[in-house]
């Protein structure tokens, strides 16, 4: 294979990867599966999950549990859904699951946050609510206060 041809399968693959990252973002309430990615992508499960993580630092799944929490702490500020809806609003069909992953990300349990974002948000415009508030990708929280200082 030349270095053209290399470089060109490359560009593709990429943009392929790009989609199934522009798909996560839009469909993350939807029921997604590697396997399905993949199918969509025209790659094998495996290849996906490799060329991902070399792409953009994590998983499929990683990625769209962290898109998944994301819209659970956006949700979880309203205040209007309990815990259990939210877990189910996001996509998530295991509310132990989901808790688990918020903790992990967010460095509190939804309920904690729940109570603790709607006190701390209070006034501020959800757009910078959202990239103060951010989960952290690819390790575990620091601390419960560093999102509500």
């Amino acid at each position: 294979m030349s270095s053209k041809s290399t470089a060109a399968q490359r560009l593709s693959d990429l943009a392929r990867l790009r989609r199934v990252r522009d798909r996560i973002d839009r469909d993350y309430a939807q029921p997604l599966d590697v396997e399905a990615l993949a199918r969509g992508a025209h790659m094998s499960a495996g290849h996906l999950s490799r060329q991902f993580r070399l792409a953009y630092g994590e998983s499929p799944y990683s990625y769209l549990m962290t898109r998944r929490i994301e819209r659970a702490m956006a949700l979880l500020r309203c205040g209007d859904l309990s815990v259990t809806e939210v877990c189910f609003a996001v996509g998530c069909s295991s509310l132990g699951t989901f808790s688990t992953r918020f903790t992990e990300l967010v460095g509190m349990s939804p309920s904690v946050y729940r109570r603790e974002a709607a006190r701390s948000t209070a006034g501020i415009p959800s757009c910078l609510a959202k990239q103060v508030t951010r989960p952290i990708r690819n390790q575990e929280a620091p601390s419960a206060g560093r999102y509500l200082a």
